[in-house]
């Protein structure tokens, strides 16, 4: 066990099913000297018209409030200078970032780049934002990224590339989980993204660098969650309890993975997510019982103590627990009825080089894995799931 490590996290969360209609009351007393706000989300959550109430009671609170609402999935570059020259125009004190990974990123961003003079491109990479920014607020529309509590946004940079900021800059002042706001997603979007959540919590705990109890406490939790609840929100979206269950475990997925990272599951994913522009969770999903399988010879009693919180009651040796798991991960993904196969996205064997050469870049992830990994291993990997 390592008793020495850093741990860091967002200061102050809220869990609360209907909470985002009080957002004013929330930041009015938690950011008095504030009242030029700038909602960051996408034109799909905007038409859902979950957003009146929040801006309503931000409103009635003394706020005015501006909207970015053009982020898409995987957002460039261009999209996030834009964000900020909106807030930057309207003198905005402080940002709101409601929906997915790509607006919560996007408002982290923003909170950064419209404080003041840095570049974006003199960003990227670990520790190199240099200024302060403005009071950040994230509230998920999705049980999936984790992004609320993480310090890291990611940039599409060119076609198929993508960059990231890794800051403590970025950790925002306020997370507020409120299960009201997914109860409209629907159930395969509810599937990819819970199981990005339990990811997550499964390469934290796995994680060759940087594992700490603290990160294994909260992965371990997460997994319970997200395990108990992924059907039940999945089959009845309407399953509030259900819901902020799942909100809650993709939160504490991310803070586990933000202080013990991910590893290969999620190098093998971006490429997937980057060339044939898979959603990121699915992209996850895809690859997570071929990479498990990869790693059980190096990992296998760490998967036996996750395979006891997955299936309740399990028994055997680590190995038997793992090919346990793994099989319970494989018909979790075919219960829910996400894709299974690569093939279902479009990917063809002629693809898997292509794939492979990407996942070898990602070697900010491939150091945390467990087991060391080659492109050929890569490659192999991609195949199996093809």
């Amino acid at each position: 066990m390592n008793t020495n490590f850093n741990f860091s996290t967002v200061p102050n969360v809220v869990s609360e099913a209907g909470s985002a209609k009080k957002l004013g009351s929330i930041l009015a007393q938690q950011f008095p000297l504030v009242r030029h706000a700038l909602i960051v989300t996408d034109n799909g959550f905007l038409a859902t018209g979950l957003l009146e109430a929040p801006i309503a009671s931000m409103e009635a609170a003394g706020f005015t409030v501006h909207t970015f609402t053009e982020v898409i999935a995987d957002p460039p570059e261009h999209i996030v200078l834009q964000a900020a020259e909106t807030a930057r125009r309207h003198g905005i004190e402080i940002v709101v970032g409601f929906g997915g990974g790509s607006s919560m990123d996007v408002a982290k961003l923003i909170a950064v780049l419209s404080k003041g003079n840095q570049a974006l491109s003199t960003m990227y990479g670990i520790g190199n934002v240099k200024q302060e920014r403005l009071p950040l607020v994230q509230i998920p529309t999705t049980a999936g990224t984790g992004s609320e509590v993480t310090p890291i946004s990611i940039v599409t940079t060119g076609e198929t590339t993508k960059m990231g900021v890794v800051s403590p800059k970025l950790y925002a002042d306020l997370a507020i989980l409120d299960a009201e706001l997914t109860t409209g997603l629907p159930p395969k979007i509810t599937a990819a993204t819970g199981i990005d959540a339990m990811v997550h919590a499964i390469e934290a705990y796995t994680t060759r660098h940087k594992k700490n109890p603290l990160s294994d406490m909260l992965a371990r939790e997460a997994l319970r969650l997200l395990s108990a609840n992924l059907v039940r929100a999945c089959e009845n979206g309407s399953d509030i309890e259900a819901r902020q269950s799942m909100l809650l475990g993709a939160m504490l997925a991310g803070q586990a993975f933000s202080n013990a990272p991910v590893a290969a599951v999620h190098a093998l994913a971006y490429p997937i997510g980057g060339v044939f522009h898979v959603p990121h969770g699915l992209s996850n999903a895809l690859v997570l019982p071929h990479v498990l399988r990869f790693n059980a010879s190096h990992a296998a009693q760490h998967y036996a103590e996750i395979a006891e919180i997955v299936i309740p009651g399990c028994s055997g040796t680590s190995e038997a627990k793992t090919d346990m798991l793994i099989s319970a991960l494989e018909g979790l993904a075919r219960k829910v009825g996400i894709a299974t196969r690569l093939s279902e996205v479009g990917i063809t064997a002629a693809d898997l080089d292509r794939l492979a050469d990407d996942a070898m870049l990602q070697t900010r992830l491939l150091v945390n894995n467990p087991r060391e990994m080659t492109r050929e291993h890569a490659h192999a990997i991609y195949a199996a799931a093809l």
